[in-house]
């Protein structure tokens, strides 16, 4: 894979330093040996007891908030920033994201959001700001506050990135002027100060940060990995632009010089747009896709779904944005709606006679391209992988949505 000039300095300086140095394929230790297989001291007292203070946790533990720190949890701090947004923008608040990765390999995020308050919170004496950058699991979405529904899958919000960054800075345009603060992996270097002479008729939010690389593996990110993912979040959150900048430049054997490359993502039609993609020289059978779409208490249901002449189905269900690969109750839900209905208007139409058996859920899906999205409160997700959604109520409240709808 072609690297970036910045990375590839990057890790000869990891190497100088001897940050990046392995043993056995294995990471060394901080005290730069490798781990011990010598029995434990058999005398526990209290005094072996370690107490993590703030964010120390995250980098000391930094998989079990992101998952790992190979390329995957690299960009993975990209996407809570962004999940951020795209709660913004679930809200009604948001209807743009600027995501841009520089030469230097740091990280810019933007949005028109609100923008993170900046008065005192009451429970940490800190500023909005601070509290969401340096609290673990503090935000609008925990508790019943600022969000009904949230995006991402771990939910760890920005403090995990700012602690794993070696440099990171805020940027807050509210209440008509513009806030900064910076850090340096998780702690803060300055207080969060009013930008002197910095007027703005607008609000959001502008975080930059730098990826620590005496954490991470690599720092190379891949372009089409992350643009494949801002894609989706625009399908599922329709009306919102997303625009990716990389401007990284870099070389590969095939050609010898790659520029700057960005690509924007905007979709009036949300996840019909997607089910159109999906169909895309399969031939589709009747020309839009049917559009559901329907709130039970406090759950969204949105469902878009195509035939075509391919003996294909392609089914992809998501829980507030988040890709359910392994489904879940809302895609039982959903199958379980399209048999029933398709089967009762085929009775209705005399394509079935009386003695004939029903058709089976294999039957019924063939051909079928359809986008199951739900969008809740406290979506439970199952499994190692968290890519099933367990909720129970779930799967009857999106069954009775399909069925009202294909009825």
């Amino acid at each position: 894979m072609a690297r970036t000039r910045a990375a590839r300095s990057s890790a000869t300086r990891r190497t100088a330093n001897g940050n990046g140095a392995r043993t056995n394929g294995r990471r060394k230790g901080r005290n730069g040996k490798g781990a011990s297989n010598g029995a434990a001291d058999s005398n526990y007292t209290s005094e072996q007891i370690q107490v993590l203070e703030g964010l120390e946790a995250v980098r000391r533990r930094p998989g079990m908030y992101i998952g790992s720190t190979d390329q995957r949890g690299l960009h993975h701090l990209i996407y809570e920033i962004v999940d951020n947004a795209i709660d913004e923008a679930m809200a009604g608040f948001c209807d743009r994201i600027d995501v841009t990765i520089h030469a230097d390999g740091s990280v810019t995020i933007e949005d028109n959001g609100r923008g993170i308050p900046v008065d005192k919170h009451e429970k940490t004496g800190l500023s909005g700001v601070e509290t969401v950058l340096t609290t673990l699991h503090a935000g609008g979405k925990f508790g019943g506050g600022g969000y009904k529904v949230s995006g991402g899958l771990h939910g760890v919000g920005a403090s995990v990135v700012n602690a794993l960054s070696s440099r990171l800075e805020v940027n807050v345009a509210i209440k008509g002027g513009l806030y900064r603060q910076t850090y340096e992996r998780g702690v803060a270097t300055s207080k969060l100060a009013k930008v002197r002479g910095q007027k703005t008729d607008y609000t959001g939010t502008t975080i930059t940060f730098t990826p620590d690389e005496d954490v991470f593996e690599t720092l190379d990110y891949e372009f089409d990995t992350l643009a494949a993912r801002f894609r989706e979040m625009a399908y599922l959150t329709r009306r919102v632009w997303i625009a990716f900048h990389d401007e990284r430049v870099e070389e590969s054997s095939a050609e010898p010089l790659l520029g700057p490359r960005e690509k924007s993502f905007y979709f009036d039609s949300g996840i019909d747009a997607y089910v159109r993609h999906l169909n895309r020289g399969r031939g589709p059978l009747h020309p839009d896709p049917i559009h559901i779409d329907d709130q039970r208490g406090d759950t969204l249901v949105e469902v878009s779904l195509q035939y075509s002449s391919s003996f294909n189905e392609t089914v992809y269900s998501f829980a507030n944005c988040i890709h359910t690969i392994d489904g879940g109750s809302h895609l039982t839900g959903f199958r379980s709606a399209l048999t029933r209905a398709l089967n009762e208007y085929a009775r209705r139409a005399k394509l079935l006679k009386d003695n004939d058996p029903n058709l089976s859920g294999d039957d019924v899906r063939e051909g079928l391209a359809a986008v199951v999205s739900v969008k809740l409160a406290e979506p439970q997700f199952e499994g190692q992988t968290k890519t099933r959604l367990g909720n129970p109520d779930v799967k009857g409240i999106v069954e009775s949505a399909v069925a009202t709808k294909l009825g």
